[in-house]
């Protein structure tokens, strides 16, 4: 296919179907999309539990889950311009689409794929890191789905309920129990007595959830303590407010054990307030994102007030699809 002619981007996005990995290789599908016209498919991918440890280098075909999506075209249909992938269970996948499809695809990972980086033809992974190459593009965080145009329209579906609350909106991100950190009852009710007092010192409302990850000894603790102030606390049913609360804050606080959230909350332009957790081991990669953050006049430790801050909004997606269109163009040359 040529860059710039009539016929849309082909892009295949594939992961193993969890929202914080699919949303990674679909937001850089998206903002390929917003350059260029483009007919995303979606694939979910998963490995039979007998083989799912294997190695990459041992997987075949076969081996995938029967209730896994076929992952690569049928025969006699033709293979995408673009192949986008996250996640360790497509990293033999992607591989074999490069093998497969005679070059004819560019494929792309998202992630430090630790597996024979130099075999793809590019890898968009976080700056925090550390992986380099000719065919690695650092970026600051992951890639992601939040533009100006699906803020507003996340926006737009809650604007009866949050257009009435006073200003400032704090924006409250709360994670969760991962392999670094941990939101243990106590520390949960501490940092929401902390929030509750910065948001009554300041007038404003609360627009606050939680993650999938959240332990539901911390989610009743700190909606116990916050369900005072005016605002919203997404209990997890119904639509998700999570874009709206994204488009409407004008402080946006965000526990410190999401690359995802941190990066997304970048690209608002609002001032980014990191909410520290439990550790329960090292994690240099998230404290060097933070520092990535403050560098970049994004972000700073909660201190228990809401000063205002300005910075460009960050744009790393975007970046990342045009490097996508770059390669293509020389491919295509």
């Amino acid at each position: 296919m040529e860059v710039g002619s009539q016929k849309p981007l082909s892009i295949r996005v594939v992961s193993d179907g969890r929202i914080g990995m699919e949303n990674q290789a679909l937001g850089l599908a998206e903002a390929l999309q917003r350059l260029l016209p483009s007919e995303i498919t979606v694939v979910r991918v998963k490995w039979r539990k007998l083989f799912e440890k294997l190695p990459s280098a041992l997987k075949a075909k076969w081996m995938l889950d029967p209730a896994a999506d076929a992952p690569f075209p049928k025969p006699g249909e033709a293979w995408p311009d673009v192949w986008i992938a996250t996640g360790r269970a497509t990293l033999p996948l992607s591989l074999m689409a490069k093998r497969r499809s005679g070059g004819k695809t560019l494929v792309v990972q998202t992630q430090d794929p630790r597996w024979r980086t130099g075999d793809y033809d590019l890898v968009v992974a976080p700056k925090h890191d550390g992986i380099e190459g000719p065919n690695v593009l650092s970026i600051t965080g992951s890639p992601h789905r939040i533009s100006p145009a699906r803020l507003a329209e996340g926006a737009a579906a809650f604007s009866d309920r949050l257009e009435p609350l006073p200003r400032p909106r704090v924006a409250v991100l709360v994670g969760g129990k991962s392999r670094t950190h941990d939101l243990p009852e106590v520390h949960a009710a501490a940092l929401a007595d902390r929030i509750a007092a910065a948001v009554t010192a300041a007038g404003g409302s609360l627009m606050l959830t939680f993650s999938r990850r959240t332990p539901e000894a911390a989610k009743a603790a700190m909606t116990a303590r916050l369900s005072h102030l005016p605002g919203l606390i997404w209990d997890g049913e119904g639509p998700n407010p999570y874009f709206a609360f994204l488009h409407d804050a004008d402080h946006i606080l965000v526990t410190e054990d999401s690359a995802n959230m941190a990066a997304e909350a970048a690209s608002t332009g609002r001032p980014v307030h990191i909410l520290p957790m439990v550790p329960t081991k090292p994690a240099d990669k998230f404290a060097r994102l933070h520092a990535d953050l403050r560098t970049r006049g994004v972000a700073r430790p909660f201190d228990g007030t809401l000063d205002s801050w300005s910075y460009e909004p960050l744009a790393e997606t975007d970046r990342a699809a045009r490097e996508v269109l770059n390669r293509l163009a020389v491919r295509n040359r």
